[in-house]
Formats: C-alpha cells, structure tokens, sequence
C-alpha cells in the first residue's frame, strides 16, 4: 500500500466543484455524511414561500428524517437560520417522522457554535464539517460530525397532538395494544407510579403528574407492534438480543435507541429477557 498525500482544497473558491457538485455525491452514496443507512427521499425540495431544500433524507428502516443544507466556505447566521427554517416547516407538515436538522458546510465556526448554545439545544442539529481533498486529478471529500444531536426543551408531547385508547384501538388494534399493556406491566414492576400516554402518533410514558418518561415509547400497527428503548449498547444488551427470539430491527447509535418489532406472544416467549433489558433502560434514562 503506497502513502498518498493529498491537499485540502476550498470548494467555495474552486472554478469547477460547487454547492451542486458536492449535492450529487451525497446523493449518489448519502452514506458519506455518516449518519446511516438513508435514503434520498427528495432533492431541491420547495418550501412554501421558504426557498428550497436542499436533501431530504430518511432511514432506510426508521422513523427519522434529516432536513440537510449545504453551505461551502464558513457558516453563517442566514444560513443557519435556513436550516432551522426548513427543518420546523417539515416537522410540521409530517409530524409522524422525527426531525433532525444537518448543516453541512466546509467550516463550522466557533461563531455558528455560539448562536447554537443560545438556541439552548431546543433544535436537533447535526453541524457536519466537509473537507475536500485534491491529488492531481482525483479528488474525494470527508465528512466529520463536529456537533451531533442536540434535543433538550420540548418533549415529545409538546409536538405531538394527544389522543385515547379507542383512538390506537381503531387505528391498531386491539391485538397489538395487549402487547403495550404487557409491557407496561413490566415496567410498572420497576414504577408503579408509570402509566400509558396516549399520542396521535405514538404511546409514551407519564408519571401521576403527567411528566413524560419516555425511556419505552410504542409504536402499535395492525398486527405488530414497534418497540423504541432508549438503552445504551453494550455487549450484555447485545448478548440478551442475540439469544431471544425478539426482532430486533435497528440499534441508532446516534438516538441510543433500539428498535424491536414484537408479535402477541413475543411478551410471553421472552419475558425474562425484556424484562431485563427494559429494567436497564429505566436505571439510565427512566429516573430522569
């Protein structure tokens, strides 16, 4: 293997590669910014009286969206802002996804650091450092995470509109909500004081005083039902999976979430082992 030196370039001032160029790449493999397995669900994508988008991205297997813009050179307030634009008016329009917002851009300021510590983290934003590196006439480009996600301030149900048991039995069914009562069983082993809270979207936690505990959040479908637990890896977690009959369908490791597709008789087959797991779980992010 031969060393190769390359040298860093500005695409901002470069004759040939631009803002464009660099949206094809991550287009072809959106793989590069590092963030998973995505798929492009739309490019240049009009917002109303807002501009365009420049990516939408999604999880190939998950319930996340990334509202993505590109900035060559340094970011900016106007282009932040942007960012933050097009990422609420998503949000808002498909509130059954979750939303990030990335900026990619060639230099992530101590400035654009700043004014995002003032927004006190009430944004999930991805800041992505893109480097473009040159030799002769081959040119590549790396991407570094410079901030991951940030999501403190608003909870789930400040977003999401409430709803009721008949509502999830009419949009599930009954068969898939007695996998939710199982589990809340579970889990009212470790706290009494947990209960079921019902949103258009998805079933959370609440304590008596109705504050959210969303360590376990469902998903009920027709016939199965989508398990999120908020749960650090580690090899123990990950042994408990590899010998119970659970599908497991992802493990985010940037939400620290698995996800866990479950049939009726899922609960009773495999007890001990969610049982487990779910009592790690509130040990880490159930007290909060």
């Amino acid at each position: 293997m031969q060393y190769v030196k390359f040298e860093k370039i500005s695409l901002k001032n470069h004759p040939q590669f631009n803002e464009k160029w660099v949206q094809e790449k991550i287009k072809e493999d959106p793989a590069i910014l590092g963030l998973g397995d995505l798929i492009v669900k739309d490019v240049e994508r009009l917002q109303p009286r807002a501009g365009r988008l420049d990516l939408l991205l999604q999880e190939a297997d998950g319930n996340t969206r990334y509202e993505v813009e590109i900035q060559l050179g340094e970011t900016d307030e106007s282009h932040i802002i942007r960012t933050i634009e097009y990422w609420d008016i998503e949000r808002k329009r498909y509130p059954q996804y979750d939303h990030v917002a990335v900026i990619v851009a060639e230099e992530i300021t101590s400035r654009f650091l700043n004014v995002i510590n003032l927004l006190n983290g009430t944004i999930p934003l991805v800041a992505i450092q893109m480097s473009a590196l040159q030799n002769e006439d081959q040119i590549g480009l790396v991407f570094t995470t410079v901030l991951d996600q940030m999501s403190l301030g608003l909870e789930e149900e400040d977003v999401y509109e409430p709803a009721d048991r008949s509502y999830w039995e009419n949009r599930a069914s009954k068969k898939t909500l007695s996998i939710a009562d199982k589990i809340l069983e579970i889990i009212k082993s470790l706290d009494p004081s947990l209960d079921l809270k019902y949103n258009k979207f998805y079933i959370g936690l609440a304590n008596k005083d109705g504050l959210p505990r969303n360590f376990i959040t469902l998903r009920p479908k027709r016939e199965t039902l989508k398990l999120e637990i908020r749960i650090k890896n580690s090899p123990e977690i990950s042994e408990l999976l590899d010998h119970s009959e659970l599908e497991v369908i992802d493990y985010d490791t940037r939400r620290g979430r698995y996800y866990l597709r479950l049939q009726p008789d899922d609960i009773d087959k495999n007890q001990e082992t969610l049982s487990r797991i779910i009592g790690k779980a509130y040990e880490e992010y159930g007290r909060e």
